[in-house]
């Protein structure tokens, strides 16, 4: 690691915690040369193949992104979108590919998305499944009441 100071090519870690709940370490480390102290912040690289080939690295924003335009006129925080896109980053980690495909991140955000807003879930779900016409989204109404449904048989 280079001093960002003096430029000296090495520097020793004094501290080291973890943050971001875990995701990141947070190292204080100090220039052997002109004896300055800075921090670094190191993390797992992850990321995403998009449809077209290209790699690109992960980024819970464009998961924020993504989701707060389905969410649009929903009673929906953008601390809640916050807390999406993390669990579905921990969640894309805990997998241990290094490499995803923009499909699966999709795929993790469904049922994230569906636990915060049914309506916002139908409307990410519409435009990423590429519903065609209006039984599509009949259907997809049809298997959440069906859900529902289950869900409450097995709680009783």
């Amino acid at each position: 690691m280079h001093c960002p100071f003096c430029r000296y090519s090495d520097s020793r870690v004094v501290d080291s915690r973890t943050s971001d709940d875990g995701l990141a370490i947070r190292r204080r480390r100090q220039c052997p040369e002109c004896g300055r102290r800075f921090s670094t912040t190191e993390t797992a690289s992850l990321s995403v193949v998009k449809r077209s080939g290209v790699a690109e690295p992960f980024s819970r924003d464009k998961i924020v992104a993504g989701v707060r335009k389905a969410c649009q006129g929903r009673p929906v925080t953008d601390g809640d979108l916050a807390q999406l896109a993390q669990r579905v980053e921990e969640n894309l980690r805990a997998t241990g590919a290094s490499q995803l495909d923009a499909n699966d991140i999709g795929l993790a955000i469904l049922p994230e998305l569906r636990q915060l807003d049914e309506v916002a879930y139908l409307r990410f779900a519409s435009v990423y499944q590429a519903f065609d016409n209006l039984d599509d989204f009949e259907a997809a109404i049809a298997q959440l009441r069906s859900e529902d449904a289950d869900r409450a048989t097995n709680v009783d």
